[in-house]
């Protein structure tokens, strides 16, 4: 026993080791490290920043940010003041938090799957190697930043709903349950798996396990901390006001064929908000396992890895059928069903593809020497592979943190206008608008997937002759309208141009009577405009910095 401490403690510090490591560019680099774009400095990091400066901290639920979409964009839409990755950016710069975050949210994936799998999934001494393993590797998968612990908090959860089911319960598993939704989103992640896990009490009691009262309490106790903690979101949902953006958004539109074939697309390659990074080593050992168990009929001893398996295929299917076109009649009766995304069953993916891994090598190990070794190889081959998905490697093409917010090169142009900021209002052409916002601008344009849909029909006067042309952007924006950017028909879907391109826009048609009625003044254009006068808009000034991603075209409406 002693000795299997010892060898424990010194897995744990290995993985420790690992994940310091993995971590440090982070740390290290600061503002010149390279991170995620897509849903990360494209929106959540200025929101935070927004939030923090807005005065509306702790703002009513009726609150408005004023920075943004001329002060129409709901508090509500920040979310909740009680989340403690909104208190990290209130209170550090903005890539300490950052780094905080992530220490923060790998270290508890990474106990939370150890304990998981140690207690519930595959107990036993033996089996050390796979449990820090897999552990670590869980926690070494390329999460959304912003998500936290939605999804890598879920096997700690798990293993704390486990312990109470199982009448093992002690204050830390209440502890667990009570401190979660402080650092998790319920729409991101927790909404599925509470509903999963009222599904598996429900189990229980029809196959005769008995009504376990405690266990379903503890559901409902974490279900009240968050409607607690996100009551905003609550406030949102039950009192709804005006119509919002939310409510163009339509999902149902997939033919038969096409959801198979994004089924198969997710199972095989994952989604960007929960990455696996499971192709190359995790799906050959789940299948050389699953071989195993029915070619030796063994699928009573290892049903639970049956079970993994084939609700790994159910959550892919249930995922890329969410947006078949056969829920149209229903959607269109049941309004709720495209204003929330279902869809997100298969945030519960990463528990369960990490558990099978851990699983999967068990059944591996036990078949002789040399498939033994090969599970081994797999683990560190998994591990090996995450580590080259770290953010510094992955993103090196794309900016730093530094050059996408250049604030420097903004501070220039804000000195150059001469006016206080909340005097006028701008827009941006090829770059995201959360770089102006950042920089203390205040947008007519902007990324928010909640915001007054009378507002987004006015601004789509500013930009209707450009999505007449281009059927890519008008769908885009008007089955969604997340992003709320000058869309034009030249340049698409590219919000990043950056300052050594060549594109010149030539045939521009943009209502620019109604972007200075809603009080724009200025546009920052990432590339020239050609036919600017035709479009009412005078060239300024170019402004340009070493540390700076892009060129700037200042443009002011005539």
């Amino acid at each position: 026993m002693v000795i299997e401490m010892k060898k424990e403690k010194r897995y744990i510090l290995f993985a420790f080791i690992v994940l310091a490591v993995y971590l440090s560019p982070l740390f290290i680099l600061q503002e010149n490290a390279h991170i995620r774009v897509h849903d990360n400095l494209d929106s959540n990091l200025a929101w935070y920043k927004v939030l923090a400066r807005s005065g509306e901290m702790f703002g009513g639920v009726e609150g408005i940010i004023p920075q943004i979409i001329n002060g129409q964009l709901p508090r509500n839409a920040f979310g909740t003041e009680y989340s403690i990755i909104v208190w990290l950016y209130a209170l550090f710069p903005t890539m300490t938090a950052y780094a905080l975050s992530q220490a923060m949210t790998r270290t508890v994936a990474f106990f939370g799957m150890y304990l998981l799998l140690k207690k519930h999934v595959l107990p036993g001494e033996n089996w050390l190697f796979m449990q820090i393993g897999s552990a670590l590797a869980f926690a070494l998968t390329p999460f959304w930043p912003s998500g936290m612990l939605s999804t890598l908090g879920i096997p700690l959860a798990l293993w704390a709903f486990l312990n109470i089911r199982n009448r093992e319960a002690s204050w830390k598993d209440y502890l667990v349950l009570t401190l979660l939704p402080f650092y998790a989103s319920i729409v991101l992640g927790f909404f599925f798996f509470l509903t999963a896990m009222g599904i598996f009490w429900l189990t229980d009691g029809l196959r005769g396990k008995g009504w376990n009262l405690r266990f379903l309490v503890s559901i409902a106790y974490m279900s009240i901390i968050f409607m607690i903690v996100e009551y905003r979101l609550v406030f949102s949902f039950l009192f709804k006001g005006e119509p919002n953006s939310r409510d163009e958004y339509f999902h149902a539109e997939l033919p038969f064929w096409n959801a198979v074939r994004l089924s198969v697309k997710n199972y095989l390659l994952g989604h960007t908000h929960v990455m696996t990074v499971h192709t190359l080593f995790i799906l050959p050992a789940t299948f050389i396992a699953i071989y195993f168990v029915f070619s030796k009929r063994l699928w009573k001893q290892e049903k639970l890895f049956v079970f993994l398996f084939g609700l790994n295929i159910v959550l892919s299917l249930w995922y890329a059928f969410w947006f078949y076109e056969g829920w149209l009649p229903l959607t269109e009766r049941f309004h709720f069903m495209d204003t929330f995304n279902f869809a997100r069953y298969h945030f519960l993916r990463p528990l369960v593809i990490y558990a099978s891994f851990a699983l999967a090598l068990k059944i591996i190990f036990l078949q002789g020497k040399s498939l033994a070794r090969t599970a081994k190889w797999l683990m560190v081959l998994q591990i090996l592979l995450l580590g080259l998905f770290n953010d510094e490697i992955i993103y090196r093409q794309k900016p730093t943190v530094k050059e996408f917010f250049a604030e420097p090169l903004f501070q220039e142009i804000k000195e150059h206008i001469g006016l206080k900021q909340e005097e006028y209002r701008v827009a941006s052409i090829g770059i995201h608008p959360a770089v102006s916002q950042y920089n203390g601008f205040y947008t007519l344009d902007t990324y928010n997937n909640f915001y007054p849909l009378s507002y987004k029909h006015q601004f789509r006067k500013i930009i209707e002759k450009e999505l007449a042309k281009n059927k890519t952007i008008r769908k885009y924006f008007d089955q969604w309208g997340g992003r709320c950017y000058i869309f034009t028909a030249q340049i698409g879907k590219r919000y990043m141009i950056k300052k050594d391109s060549n594109r010149h826009l030539k045939n521009l048609e943009l209502n620019t009577d109604m972007f200075k009625e809603m009080g724009g003044r200025y546009i920052f254009s990432a590339i020239p405009i050609d036919n600017a006068a035709e479009n009412k808009l005078a060239l300024e000034k170019i402004f340009e910095a070493k540390t700076s991603a892009w060129k700037i075209y200042l443009y002011k409406t005539m």
